[in-house]
């Protein structure tokens, strides 16, 4: 069990370091990586039509993305789940979501070790989450 001194953090990336952001965790796979996060996004959230996404880099040295709205509605059918999240926990998920599909798509690659890096890196960090059950509910 972590001590509340462990607890990670996540900060928003400044409006003038997010061009260096993609291309920092992802390289050359970045524009791959954001149109993934998107569609993985539309996935749960059926009803999304678009918006702005806020970048965040972790304590622990994970990143995600997250859109800047405040609540959007969660249906995963496979999981019996038809929820309400926060902007932050949904972009928590879609960005797990994503981290794994391609870290399995590039496992023979050396990216797919980073993709799944980056997901252990997040998963960690959703558990602090004041949403950590429902994220857990629908990335299970």
């Amino acid at each position: 069990m972590k001590a509340d001194n462990d607890k990670q953090s996540s900060i928003v990336v400044p409006e003038d370091e997010r061009l260096d952001f993609l291309p920092r965790y992802f390289g050359k796979h970045m524009i791959l990586v954001e149109t993934q996060i998107y569609h993985q996004f539309r996935n749960l959230c059926p009803h999304y039509t678009g918006g702005y996404w806020d970048f965040y880099e972790l304590s622990n040295g994970g990143c995600y993305l997250a859109p800047n709205g405040a609540h959007y509605r969660i249906l995963h059918p496979g999981n019996y789940v038809n929820a309400s999240a926060s902007g932050d926990a949904a972009g928590i998920m879609a960005t797990l979501y994503m981290l794994s599909h391609l870290s399995f798509t590039f496992a023979e690659d050396p990216f797919g070790d980073q993709l799944s890096t980056l997901y252990h890196l997040l998963r960690d960090y959703a558990s602090d989450h004041p949403e950590a059950s429902l994220i857990y509910r629908v990335i299970d």
